[in-house]
């Protein structure tokens, strides 16, 4: 029997709408009831949630949601069918009248790819699904498979779509970082484990765990929320104003995996660096692969490997594509230095 897929898939969507209203609520408008009926498509629930005044944060039976006025970004691991709430949260929008404008869809490599069910058998019959999955007005689309040639098993999938009005509508200022960790250190994994009959609920069980592994020390100033699953397990997502943050724990011998995933701002200096450091050291990975999406793909490669070079990591790849409505995606991994492979390529 395989094991629990740890590599997420993730989907971000952006509306637009005229309704004066939209630029107060727009999506974070939709009842309960509605999420939970998008994600009862995705086959997975909420566990736990929590929201200020930019956007609603929900942690999931695998993985996370988060609403905002003018987006919604769905994050899920296992065997879930992710790309399955398009359909539904375009008619959602719809009533709301908003408009979808763009999208994004971005993946790693699955550990165990025979266990994932329709539509993402492959990444082929992923971005079909897409392709008929959204409406025509989205008429400027690219996918794209971004190869680690010397780590194949954390290749980065990316799916992009967008009108005319957002081809190239995005926010110069601010970048997305997915990372994605393998190979964790035992020892820190096992901070990830319930006591057999610890009498803590799912909540308090994973405070402690966000507490032991450091993780509350990634950004001191966030509003935490976590989930311990059991036997073992672990998610979380972190509110900053109007930022998120999120990390996911698959902490199993043999397929460990953890999850990273912030969103920043250039001008941030070395908070940027800071992060990406606290973040990888809670883990210890021997396998790491970072996904930055930015206007500005000068800054980021150096800056990430600043970051993850002293914790003996060496950067082995890296590259970079454009995709439309979403600037460039700067792609790269990075082993142990015991690994004695190649040596990091810069750009395409």
């Amino acid at each position: 029997m395989a094991g629990f897929e740890g590599f997420e898939k993730r989907l971000e969507l952006h509306f637009s709408g005229d309704d004066p209203i939209f630029f107060n609520m727009g999506l974070r408008q939709l009842s309960f009831d509605s999420l939970q009926q998008v994600l009862h498509e995705v086959q997975c629930t909420v566990v736990s949630a929590v929201a200020n005044h930019y956007f609603d944060a929900y942690v999931l039976s695998e993985s996370s949601l988060f609403v905002y006025p003018t987006k919604i970004i769905i994050k899920t691991c296992g065997t879930t069918q992710l790309l399955k709430s398009i359909p539904p949260l375009i008619h959602h929008a719809l009533n709301l009248h908003l408009t979808l404008v763009s999208c994004r869809y971005t993946r790693g490599n699955f550990i165990f790819p025979l266990s994932q069910p329709s539509p993402h058998t492959s990444f082929h019959e992923e971005v079909v699904y897409l392709e008929n999955s959204l409406p025509n007005h989205l008429c400027f689309r690219k996918a794209s498979v971004m190869p680690s040639n010397l780590l194949p098993s954390h290749a980065w999938h990316v799916f992009s779509a967008c009108d005319e009005t957002h081809l190239v509508h995005f926010d110069s200022g601010f970048y997305t970082v997915e990372v994605c960790m393998t190979d964790l250190d035992r020892s820190l994994a096992k901070k990830f484990f319930r006591r057999p009959g610890d009498g803590k609920s799912a909540d308090a069980a994973g405070k402690e765990m966000t507490e032991i592994s450091g993780i509350n020390k990634i950004n001191p100033n966030a509003l935490v929320c976590d989930f311990a699953f059991d036997p073992c397990g672990y998610s979380m997502n972190g509110i900053d104003g109007d930022r998120y943050s999120t990390i996911h724990v698959t902490p199993e011998d043999g397929y460990s995996y953890a999850s990273f995933e912030c969103v920043g701002s250039i001008y941030d200096g070395d908070d940027f660096v800071r992060t990406l450091k606290r973040a990888v050291q809670v883990f210890r990975p021997g396998k790491v692969s970072v996904s930055t999406t930015t206007a500005t793909p000068h800054r980021v490669w150096a800056r990430v490997a600043g970051a993850l070079e002293p914790l003996g990591l060496k950067c082995r790849s890296c590259t970079v594509d454009e995709f439309p409505a979403v600037g460039n995606v700067v792609f790269q991994t990075f082993t142990t230095r015991r690994k004695k492979t190649g040596e990091c390529g810069g750009g395409r």
